[in-house]
């Protein structure tokens, strides 16, 4: 039997628990008590699991006409119901140099702009080599499967692809955003600015979120690079030249587990604003928007994401594969998606360096500082839980197995 005196280990509040404790271990033996313990360990391991099940993100399919885009032709009418290629089938090869993936959510008001300065720097840095009439109609001919109707890119003499594309995913706007673009770009179209897809516009028939928007632009894109941007232009569209030298710099190749013998190339270059931390731009800002951005923070490092310090800028480059294996499977499709990629580059060793960019707050975020702050907090804790405990990353394991 257990001799022990609960006496001598209550509190002097309890002590009157006492003898009905000593009771219940003059009654049992210690290996009756131990195992008694583990099944309740045991038990509440199970029960917390199952709770972790419970509240995890599980990101609804997307549907056909999710997989398709709009575009202004030359003529200046809307094409539609193209199909967009697949990023996660390794086999589809890149089509252009550079895409930009914009996420938007009732944005007629402050779209328009953006567009202007990222299409100038676009046309500036990457430009579009105009195809021969037989690579134009290689790509005619392979267009449905690869997702274009037609070559807006091509390769350069190194048999590089060359050129950029937009991909807009309207997340479920209410407002005119897709009506707001096309008329934008029939005008652009017709100026010679844009061809037939340079720009596409993808509709989410339900809204999912920043996070949702962004993997669903991710997964439909068709560049060798492809950074992700605030439809709001809070970023300069100018440092996407800072990150891509910066990318280049720290980009490297490895054999891919399914199958080895292709390669991959891997990195990330995160746009931060964490310079400006001390400027009339961050400074400036309501005290309680400053105070919520420091806890934020000293969250992030409470969970063990402390090496990045600007996470939330929206503002990142990936090469192609790193993109086809952050969003293969990324679950969170909130204001803290940044955060879960960050996670898994981390977990795949993915190289990820931080590009100080020139960043200015734009009126009319769609973020509300008190509810959304406590969102990213709980989501945060769901998805470092999930990946700790294996709930998450059954993607990235079966494809280090070689089964995907």
């Amino acid at each position: 039997m257990v001799e022990i005196s609960a006496e001598a280990y209550l509190p002097t509040s309890l002590a009157f628990l006492a003898p009905a404790v000593d009771g219940v271990l003059s009654r049992v033996t210690l290996a009756e008590l131990l195992w008694t313990l583990a099944a309740g360990v045991v038990l509440q391991v199970f029960i917390l699991y199952g709770i972790l099940l419970l509240v995890t993100h599980h990101p609804r399919a997307e549907t056909p006409a999710e997989k398709t885009y709009v575009t202004a032709t030359a003529g200046g009418r809307v094409d539609g119901a193209k199909p967009l290629p697949n990023v996660l089938d390794p086999a589809v090869a890149p089509e252009v140099f550079m895409s930009v993936v914009v996420p938007a959510y009732n944005e007629e008001l402050r779209i328009t702009a953006m567009l202007d300065e990222c299409v100038d720097f676009l046309r500036a840095e990457y430009p579009n080599t105009r195809p021969t009439k037989k690579a134009a109609a290689n790509g005619n001919g392979n267009g449905h499967a690869n997702g274009h109707a037609g070559a807006n890119g091509s390769a350069d003499g190194t048999g590089e692809p060359t050129g950029w594309e937009i991909l807009i995913v309207d997340d479920g706007s209410k407002d005119r955003t897709t009506e707001v673009v096309l008329e934008w770009m029939r005008g652009r179209v017709a100026a010679g600015h844009l061809r037939e897809g340079d720009l596409r516009i993808c509709h989410l028939e339900r809204n999912r979120g920043k996070g949702g928007a962004v993997t669903h632009g991710m997964r439909h894109m068709r560049g060798k690079y492809a950074v992700f941007a605030d439809a709001d232009g809070a970023t300069k569209f100018s440092d996407l030249g800072s990150l891509l030298a910066r990318l280049q710099s720290i980009e490297h190749a490895r054999p891919s587990p399914s199958p080895s013998t292709i390669k991959e190339s891997h990195g990330i270059a995160v746009g931060s604003r964490a310079h400006m931390v001390h400027s009339s731009a961050v400074v400036e800002r309501s005290w309680y928007r400053n105070l919520l951005m420091h806890g934020f923070h000293a969250f992030l490092h409470a969970i063990g994401v402390s090496r990045i310090k600007d996470t939330q800028c929206g503002f990142k480059l990936f090469t192609r594969d790193t993109a086809r294996l952050v969003f293969w499977e990324c679950h969170c499709e909130g204001w803290i998606f940044d955060i879960e990629v960050l996670l898994v580059a981390e977990a795949e060793n993915v190289p990820v360096e931080e590009v100080a960019v020139t960043w200015h707050e734009v009126e009319g975020t769609k973020m509300s500082l008190v509810r959304d702050s406590l969102r990213m907090a709980w989501d945060l804790v769901v998805v470092r839980a999930a990946y700790l405990v294996g709930v998450y990353g059954g993607e990235r394991r079966r494809w280090r197995a070689g089964k995907r």
